[in-house]
């Protein structure tokens, strides 16, 4: 019986395959899980994945919601085959492994160990500091671009600085919308400034950080559009990480949300490295 879950048939995606299928769910709705070494997910990894090793799948099975899709993946597809046959052989209804594995994937990837930047979510915040939290990590961001932007001598990539500081803004604005609903009063932005998270932006990361992980040319604005997504992603992965251990439901399901808007911000991103290029 112990070798049935080595001969279930699993269906396997190529990245564009994964892609289409990932663009129609929303963070959240599906699990992407990464198989590989710790090492080796610090190194990088797809926003929002959660890491198990495949020697601890067996034991760690719990940690799985058997209904939600699965996309498993590894280095290069072989470790994750194997994975999908042990979930689909343990009654995963839904598992497809990634051909190819990250070595294969064109696109965004985040960085770091797993714990990065979960010091800023203990797991026990309600929804209302959730959103706090968010608000401070979107002002760092903000205040990054604004600062930056000036010191740029190219029109077009200060231009994008400054576009990139006002979408922030934007963000700010949304946030504050959802903690005036949850609190059933208007709040104002001296409020969340006083509790502002520093010294980290979006993605747990701190702007010398992010600088010194990308090199970015601050002069060449399909540089600074590919930092942005850089940092997006970063983002989306802290979001979805945090959603994962958080105690609340309420805070896990806010968490969750803003993940679910760092992807659509990301795609945005992405059109926009298009017409740049």
């Amino acid at each position: 019986m112990r070798w049935r879950q080595f001969l279930t048939p699993v269906h396997s995606f190529d990245p564009a395959e994964a892609k289409e299928f990932m663009r129609a769910k929303t963070a959240g709705a599906l699990t992407l899980l990464d198989v590989r070494q710790p090492e080796e997910y610090a190194s990088a990894h797809l926003p929002g994945a959660k890491l198990v090793p495949l020697p601890e799948l067996s034991g760690r099975l719990a940690e799985l919601d058997p209904d939600r899709p699965t996309i498993v993946y590894c280095a290069v597809g072989g470790r994750s085959r194997i994975a999908a046959q042990i979930l689909a052989g343990k009654g995963f209804a839904e598992v497809y492994n990634l051909s190819g594995g990250i070595k294969a994937w064109e696109g965004q990837t985040a960085a770091g160990g797993e714990e990065l930047g979960l010091s800023l979510f203990s797991g026990t915040e309600s929804a209302e500091e959730t959103l706090i939290a968010a608000y401070g990590l979107e002002e760092g961001l903000r205040d990054f671009y604004q600062t930056v932007a000036p010191t740029v001598k190219d029109d077009r990539a200060r231009r994008l600085f400054e576009t990139l500081a006002a979408i922030e803004i934007k963000h700010q604005e949304r946030i504050l919308g959802e903690y005036a609903t949850l609190v059933g009063t208007p709040v104002g932005r001296e409020e969340f400034n006083r509790r502002r998270l520093a010294p980290a932006m979006e993605g747990g990361l701190t702007t010398e950080e992010y600088l010194a992980r990308q090199r970015p040319d601050v002069e060449n604005p399909l540089e600074v559009a590919a930092l942005a997504m850089a940092i997006e992603a970063q983002a989306m992965d802290l979001y979805q990480r945090a959603a994962d251990r958080a105690a609340s439901p309420a805070s896990r399901e806010m968490l969750a949300r803003i993940a679910r808007d760092e992807q659509s911000h990301l795609e945005h991103l992405g059109a926009l490295f298009k017409v740049l290029q």
